[in-house]
């Protein structure tokens, strides 16, 4: 019997023709950037993984466009083909858009990276990981649930200082300071960069290289 993620991919994909949202062709990665949909959450601590995947599409002078419940973008990134995916159904339920994108481009679990932002990492820093638990995030949660598997690539974007309150829901919600730009737009630089390389030369040397406080200072 097939898993259960062989049956979504081929429920979605069978009879369809692979490509992007404007049938431009098929892809080879798909990275998804969380956070809520909205000007009110545009600038917030959890938006972080979308204002990467915003930078991304900038880099590249593409288009966003609606595509069902998320916000969809084809760029080529490293000499792949890259879909950049905004899941629009809000952070705790980020994960239901991906088992139809990902049936329709006939894409699997191991073909997604995830970006999101850490508490438990202090601002600026970021640090690959290969699967593992969603560590109390619920964005990364829904996502592992609706993929049946905690073997997807993410990107954890650290949003986390060193006196933080105690009701951390109205702090991940609270927009960067003005003081700390400099900071946010140099993390999402290297969290760019972090992509690229994941793309080219795989995880195991993105792990190398951006999980080392010392050589993540430094991008590739």
């Amino acid at each position: 019997m097939p898993g259960l993620w062989s049956r979504i991919t081929q429920a979605f994909g069978a009879g369809r023709k692979s490509g992007y949202a404007d049938d431009a062709g098929p892809v080879d990665r798909v990275i998804v950037g969380l956070g809520n949909p909205g000007a009110k959450y545009a600038r917030t601590r959890h938006n972080v993984g979308f204002m990467v995947l915003d930078a991304l599409a900038r880099e590249a002078s593409a288009c966003w466009i609606a595509d069902g419940s998320a916000r969809t973008c084809g760029v080529e990134i490293a000499g792949c083909r890259t879909l950049l995916v905004e899941p629009l159904t809000y952070m705790n339920r980020s994960g239901e858009v991906l088992p139809t994108i990902l049936g329709r481009y006939v894409r699997e679990a191991r073909d997604v990276v995830v970006l999101l932002d850490d508490l438990n990492l202090p601002l600026g820093r970021v640090r690959v990981r290969e699967r593992g638990s969603a560590g109390g995030h619920r964005g990364l949660e829904s996502i592992l649930a609706a993929l049946d598997t905690d073997e997807v690539i993410r990107v954890r974007l650290g949003i986390g200082e060193e006196h933080m309150p105690n009701d951390k829901a109205d702090y991940v919600l609270s927009d960067f300071p003005a003081e700390r730009q400099a900071e946010l737009d140099d993390m999402i630089v290297k969290a760019g960069d972090a992509v690229r390389v994941i793309l080219k030369d795989g995880v195991s040397k993105t792990m190398a290289i951006f999980n080392d406080s010392s050589a993540a200072r430094s991008r590739p």
